[in-house]
């Protein structure tokens, strides 16, 4: 995927891949209960769904909220470590979540999912982008693996639901976390030292700009992208189901149609991972954000297919806007301290963007789907007013190729 820096050792394939795998994990899991929750609310005896959302929220408030004792477990104690404790807390839980009897014991057990999902962020991605020489795409890469998790969990819990039931929906996907755990024990590359050991390379914040400035605008915008992310992701089998109401109701074909819109969304990714290693990031950044309030204000007005067509713009516009921020950390951020300053930032951001999943039973409830896609067109565009004291910077320099003693690329 990407040539090591020089002097460091390499991620080996198998581990970038594994890594990649379990960006998809930590998405998937955290969205089969969303899929599910039709299905979850009459076995539990719920008469309307909304009404069992809520019992969810813990799941990504300590998702949101771990993620600051993981980035610092990650640089002192090692990377390698927790991502394996990552595969097998993970499994362990999805497993444990499927033979929940009664929306209490769901929370709480959703809630140590949560848990163990809030390792992946702070701790996987710097690891994966620790040796590259191209990290907008490396990260660009990662986020469309990643957000094809959400595409799978979609497709696979429709059918497992249909076809089974609702505790396979979690089951199955559990106990094949557990195998990639094995494998990421076993062939993941030997880390040398935690990263906090290491000896910290040059790392600064743009001419003229604080570097507590840069990380106060990143931690809120990243908050703002959270809550789009998950009024969206939580909220999408049950939006499109209403909008094609008329159209469709079989719960599998509508799982396999928003599982196209999250694969197909997620190319985004790799575009603009790819865009940022090559151009401004400011200017690229807003670009992105205005597209999704534009996008989601004309999808609160629209129904049918037009409003599935809108659904796959604005959700790669959402889509589109992850990789920015943790491109920002790689490029101002060193080594040393990239996953204790990602974790500082994902604790706040996607614990306060834990509220969005409190919010979508009761705001739905009440107002409407128009009006959920209405407060998600605000929110970009209170993410544009942030993004714009963004500093300019110009365009990464390209890293020369590596080459051999005999000036032979390596």
């Amino acid at each position: 995927m990407d040539a090591p820096q020089p002097g460091r050792p390499a991620n080996s394939m198998a581990t970038q891949w594994l890594l990649n795998i379990g960006h998809a994990i930590d998405h998937m899991f955290l969205l089969i209960f969303a899929t599910a929750v039709t299905s979850i609310a009459a076995d539990f005896g719920i008469a309307r769904w909304e009404d069992l959302m809520p019992y969810s929220v813990a799941a990504f408030f300590f998702f949101g909220i771990g993620s600051l004792p993981a980035g610092r477990l990650g640089d002192h104690w090692g990377r390698r470590k927790m991502m394996t404790v990552f595969f097998f807390g993970m499994g362990a839980s999805a497993l444990l979540v499927s033979v929940t009897q009664s929306p209490l014991q769901m929370a709480v057990a959703l809630a140590l999912l949560g848990c163990f999902a809030s390792i992946y962020h702070p701790v996987g991605i710097p690891m994966l982008v620790q040796t590259s020489t191209r990290p907008g795409l490396s990260i660009g890469i990662n986020g469309l693996v990643g957000n094809l998790g959400v595409a799978v969990a979609a497709v696979t819990t429709g059918f497992l639901v249909k076809y089974l039931d609702w505790r396979m929906a979690f089951a199955i996907p559990g106990a094949l976390c557990l195998l990639v755990g094995c494998a990421f024990a076993v062939l993941a590359t030997p880390e040398q030292a935690a990263p906090a050991k290491k000896k910290a390379s040059a790392a600064a914040a743009p001419a003229g700009v604080s570097m507590a400035r840069l990380l106060l605008v990143m931690t809120v915008a990243a908050t703002s992208g959270s809550l789009l992310f998950n009024f969206s992701t939580n909220s999408n089998y049950e939006l499109l189901s209403e909008r094609l109401r008329s159209i469709l109701q079989d719960p599998a074909r509508l799982g396999a149609l928003l599982a196209l819109v999250y694969a197909a969304a997620s190319l985004a990714q790799l575009v603009v991972g790819y865009l940022i290693d090559r151009m401004p990031l400011k200017g690229l950044y807003l670009g992105v954000v205005a597209a999704q309030a534009v996008l989601l204000a004309l999808a609160a007005m629209a129904d049918g297919w037009v409003f599935y067509a809108l659904q796959f713009l604005f959700m790669t516009a959402i889509f589109g806007a992850i990789p920015f921020t943790d491109a920002m950390i790689v490029r101002f951020v060193d080594d040393s301290m990239r996953s204790r300053v990602s974790g500082m930032r994902l604790a706040v951001s996607l614990g306060a963007s834990s509220l969005a999943v409190w919010l979508i039973g009761p705001l739905v409830k009440q107002a409407g789907f128009a009006m959920l896609l209405a407060v998600m067109a605000g929110t970009a565009v209170l993410s544009l007013a942030i993004l714009s004291q963004l500093p300019v910077t110009p365009a990464p320099k390209r890293s020369a190729p590596r080459v051999d003693a005999a000036g032979r690329p390596a």
